[in-house]
């Protein structure tokens, strides 16, 4: 394998125009600098320059070298900087996966700044687990779990970041429009619109429906908040919903569910050492309300 050092001789030569200086350059004597030149030269069976008076020319051995010296030397020097980011934690990735179907645009503020602060950190987000977010956190899949409903696990720390309430997104035009508080009983004539997860899962079924034996008309999934929310608007469907993603949202109420269901945002990660970058984040994260 070829030396670096009399790639960086080379090119510091041809950068200052003198031995002399480029052995100054590289905290060299003028002697070791020679020596390490005639060395590889022997090693290799080349010659790198002729002396012309007090000048050096490069043959076509050096610059080939001197070629090549421009063209690793940057990206090795670009490489120890980079190691050093990763060392003091200013480089690397976070994996963030969501259990939050409707915590997107609250993600999205905080990944803008986030991005701004941490320009060398990539970020990826993920709704798709194999076998369920705490899963993909625990087998490190993931880096951070946005869920609300933090599960106690060994290894595993959770730090809420905001807290909200459940409630029943109904059209203005709806009959449970005009009550403050829904109950079971309520739902037993309307379509209960809900993400595609499980029951065991869902709040309004754990928490509300099942304990008081009752069910709605009928069960349908969508994927998105925004068809969600076209769906109660129209009155065809009542859904439970955050109740901060009702403020803007036009031709849609939201009704308390029994005595309430408060829930709260956590963020999970793994025990032990963080990056720079991963505190920053959740740091970030506890400072942007919904």
């Amino acid at each position: 394998m070829i030396d670096l050092q009399p790639l960086a001789i080379l090119r510091e030569i041809d950068r200052t125009g003198s031995l002399t200086q480029a052995a100054d350059k590289l905290f060299l004597t003028q002697s070791a600098v020679s020596h390490a030149v005639r060395r590889f030269e022997e090693r290799y069976q080349v010659k790198l320059w002729k002396r012309e008076g007090h000048k050096l020319r490069l043959t076509p051995s050096g610059e080939y070298l001197l070629g090549l010296a421009n063209r690793v030397l940057p990206q090795l020097e670009y490489g120890a900087v980079v190691l050093e980011d990763y060392a003091r934690g200013r480089r690397g990735a976070i994996r963030v996966g969501m259990e939050c179907h409707p915590c997107q645009d609250w993600l999205m503020r905080v990944l803008d700044p986030f991005l701004s602060q941490w320009p060398d950190v990539d970020l990826d987000v993920t709704t798709a687990f194999q076998f369920g977010g705490l899963a993909a956190l625990l087998s490190h899949e993931i880096d951070i779990l946005v869920t609300p409903d933090p599960v106690e696990q060994p290894g595993i720390e959770y730090q809420p970041v905001f807290d909200y309430e459940l409630v029943l997104a109904v059209a203005e035009t709806h009959p449970l429009a005009r009550k403050d508080r829904a109950e079971p009983a309520d739902l037993a004539g309307d379509t209960l619109i809900t993400y595609p997860v499980s029951r065991e899962r869902l709040d309004i079924y754990t928490q509300f429906l099942i304990p008081a034996h009752a069910l709605p008309r009928r069960h349908r999934t969508v994927e998105t908040t925004d068809l969600m929310l076209r769906l109660v608007a129209s009155g065809r469907a009542v859904s439970a919903t955050p109740d901060w993603l009702l403020r803007e949202v036009k031709g849609v109420r939201g009704v308390g569910l029994g005595q309430g269901i408060k829930k709260s945002i956590h963020l999970g990660h793994r025990k032990g050492e963080r990056p720079n970058y991963l505190s920053g984040f959740m740091e970030l994260a506890a400072t942007v309300q919904i």
